[in-house]
């Protein structure tokens, strides 16, 4: 039977796949470009030298972004599973750091998925520039009617709520179809639709009044920022945030590939587009920063902002300068393509969680979308459009990403290879499938450079945090939603390992062709050298941990097989 639509109805054939390589490739690339990429790498970039940034930025894609995408590839396509299921395939006791990775993606989901609603309001109101002449005065007090001081509040901002619902109802309705039909798809319209929007905002953002002293701004090296070593940690920083990668995104993806895949000329291709994306957006959000400085007649320095600033307030200020046709025009082309980045990875972020789910559980795709993604949409709905949502939303956003991100990807690698050592493994198998082959330096790159740039931005973050309340929020906030998030995830993960896998999993090594990659002496849990019909595998009772044997239909290559001949071989078992 095809896994091509697997897990689409009431039983459980065979993992879900992509059907083309571009179906993946958009979704990955989906996945990159978001929020981050429009809104916080160009201020990122001003603030940390520059046009000289890009060297830093450069050199942290080439030894770091690319190599942990590769790694996460590696793992998701070999072990072929969510990232719970992937750690327990690897060994029994680390399945934990797979499930931090799922409740790292479960919080950012459900407060990621307002921004995106805000930003499709925002697309209306630019049609009458709704907003005023004090943007800033519109969004905090008439738009979000912010309370700063509450913890949490149940004081609905119910136009926030009914779009956020509607936010809801899509991304579940695409995932509800499956991987191929529902985010391949989309991503296939949505990218392209993105990539159109975007070009044509930045070529009409070049035209504008001031255009060029926002280029300047944005391009002029500072060199001397290259000898500061915090221009550096933010360079790995932008990295780490931006691809994706080390909390399941990337590895889940990857899990959907068929077994013959060129894994690292995809992550090339995922990796350079949404660099290009990024580079693409700092020209465009400085060309209009020009303009706006222009009009004001002040430097662009004094009007440079970054992240929800930049977008909910400083832009609708430069559309409010634009001409009455123009301007809502701009305003609508900028806050849809916002809609749309955020969209594309709302849909990746939410994989993470229901591939897990549906493992762990054993469910088909659409209970396990409705279900999990059902409970996640009334949390997001109960937090965040209501006058307490901002704060919620920042407090958790800062620790979810600069504390769970960074400490579960450093723990990972830890644990993979200073604990496991199976780096290598993990080389080999992206070597067996990819034309673009890695070696020593791409293992230094993952085990030795990687570490240490995570464990500097760990320790800066959390000796920051501990200093002084982020933001300058209240005890209160922020050991709820900062550092109670974190350490529910953490306890969560615990008690999701004790939980027994319902139904029959392989969950020791990878399933189903190896690639020749382990010696035939530790081949246990895969397709034999010469797989026959009614020839047993090894393969794990879920709920008792037992071995047993499961019988497998003609294969014409095992896993000891050549990669070539193992190209079109089928994974038998999940």
């Amino acid at each position: 039977m095809s896994t091509k639509t697997a897990g689409t109805t009431g039983t459980k054939p065979g993992r879900e796949v992509f059907s083309t390589r571009a179906a993946f490739l958009f979704a990955a690339i989906g996945s990159a470009v978001g929020l981050g990429n429009i809104w916080r790498f160009p201020y990122v970039a001003y603030e940390s030298g520059g046009g000289a940034f890009l060297i830093p930025y450069l050199v942290a894609l080439l030894t770091a972004g690319i190599p942990l995408l590769f790694l996460d590839y590696a793992l998701g396509h070999r072990f072929r599973g969510s990232a719970p299921k992937v750690f327990r395939r690897i060994k029994p006791w680390a399945e934990p750091l797979g499930w931090i990775q799922v409740g790292v993606a479960f919080f950012i989901t459900i407060y990621y998925s307002v921004i995106i609603a805000w930003a499709f309001m925002y697309s209306w109101k630019s049609i009458g520039k709704v907003w005023g002449d004090d943007p800033d005065a519109h969004f905090n007090n008439d738009f979000l009617q912010v309370d700063a001081t509450a913890v949490t509040s149940l004081d609905f901002v119910w136009p926030i709520a009914i779009v956020l619902l509607l936010v809801w109802v899509g991304v579940l309705a695409v995932l509800a179809l499956g991987v191929d039909k529902g985010i391949g798809r989309t991503s296939l319209i949505f990218i392209p639709l993105l990539a159109v929007l975007f070009i044509a905002i930045v070529i009409y953002a070049l035209t504008l009044d001031g255009a060029a002293a926002g280029l300047d701004a944005f391009f002029t090296p500072n060199w001397e920022a290259l000898g500061d070593s915090s221009v550096w940690i933010a360079a790995y920083g932008q990295i780490f945030f931006s691809l994706s990668v080390a909390f399941g995104i990337m590895l889940t993806y990857a899990s959907y590939l068929k077994p013959r895949s060129n894994l690292s000329s995809s992550a090339l291709v995922t990796a350079f587009a949404n660099s290009s994306f990024e580079v693409l957006a700092g020209i465009g959000v400085f060309a209009t920063l020009g303009f706006m400085a222009t009009q004001a007649g002040v430097g662009v320095g004094d009007v440079v902002s970054g992240g929800i600033g930049l977008a909910f307030v400083a832009f609708p200020s430069v559309i409010s300068q634009m001409p009455d046709v123009v301007g809502p025009i701009f305003g609508v082309l900028f806050f849809l393509s916002l809609a749309i980045a955020g969209f594309t990875s709302l849909m990746s972020l939410l994989e993470v969680v229901i591939s897990a789910v549906q493992d762990k559980l054993n469910l088909a795709r659409v209970p396990a979308t409705l279900g999990i993604g059902g409970l996640m949409a009334v949390l997001s709905l109960i937090l965040f459009p209501t006058t307490s949502g901002l704060v919620t939303l920042d407090i958790m956003d800062k620790f979810t990403n600069n504390i769970g991100i960074v400490g579960v990807a450093l723990i990972s690698i830890v644990v993979l290879d200073w604990i496991m050592r199976r780096m290598d493994e993990f080389g080999l198998h992206l070597n067996a499938v990819s034309s673009f082959k890695v070696g020593t330096l791409w293992r230094i790159f993952v085990v030795n450079v990687t570490p240490i740039i995570l464990g500097m931005i760990l320790f800066n973050e959390v000796r920051g945090l501990l200093a002084e309340n982020y933001g300058d929020y209240s005890d209160i906030q922020i050991n709820v939603f900062g550092w109670g998030v974190i350490g529910f995830i953490f306890i969560a993960s615990l008690a999701l390992t004790v939980m027994p896998w319902r139904g029959r999993h392989s969950l020791s090594g990878p399933p189903g062709t190896d690639f020749g990659v382990t010696p035939a002496s530790r081949q246990r849990t895969h397709l034999p050298r010469k797989a026959s019909t009614g020839d047993p595998i090894a393969t794990e009772d879920a709920r008792t941990g037992a071995p047993t044997t499961t019988a497998v239909a003609d294969s014409p290559a095992g896993h000891g097989s050549t990669a070539a001949s193992a190209a079109n071989t089928d994974y038998r078992e999940e």
